[in-house]
């Protein structure tokens, strides 16, 4: 992939899951400006709710920035319906650097929630059994959670690595649709 803006939404899709270390196990979808983009199949109704575009189809470079020299586009990521976690992206113009692979993560703070935490309320009260001892809960989340969890670290290279490895399983599609 040479441009980020090149990106496909099923190909954002797997990145931010990469990101996260989630395991792509519940629906999505974008959301921009009145667009849906996903996956059609699996989560357009007829009779409940917008069309939905579907993400190997729309390139993050179909949109359109507003002119202005630091301009932003944002973009809402919904995932697991269940545990509805709403993800705000906020796009800006960037150079690309020579030599760099994209796409790539630049920054970040602190674990991503397990998968299946129950979304907010339930990543609070995760945490809260996790980081007491006395918590009725605390060994019953340590061990849920597994070993390698701590909320507190962020490893960028290992997020660059999933990020990497995902995109080369996804081809530019859902890795789910090619099993």
């Amino acid at each position: 992939m040479s441009r980020a803006s090149d990106l496909n939404f099923a190909q954002l899709h797997e990145v931010l899951q990469a990101a996260f270390g989630w395991t792509d196990s519940h629906l999505h979808q974008f959301h921009v400006g009145g667009l849906t983009i996903g996956a059609p199949e699996a989560i357009e109704d007829s009779s409940y709710g917008p069309r939905v575009f579907e993400a190997t189809e729309v390139q993050l470079k179909d949109l359109t920035f507003p002119y202005e020299v630091d301009a932003t586009l944002t973009i809402t990521y919904q995932y697991d319906f269940g545990d509805d976690w709403q993800h705000k992206l906020v796009l800006c113009r960037a150079e690309q650097e020579d030599g760099v692979k994209y796409p790539r993560c630049t920054t970040g703070e602190r674990a991503g929630p397990p998968e299946d935490v129950g979304g907010y309320p339930g990543y609070a009260d995760f945490l809260e059994a996790w980081l007491d001892p006395e918590h009725e809960e605390h060994k019953a989340m340590r061990l849920w959670a597994g070993k390698k969890f701590n909320p507190e670290r962020f490893d960028l290279e290992a997020t660059n690595k999933a990020i990497g490895k995902a995109m080369r399983a996804c081809r530019g599609d859902y890795r789910q649709r090619q099993i």
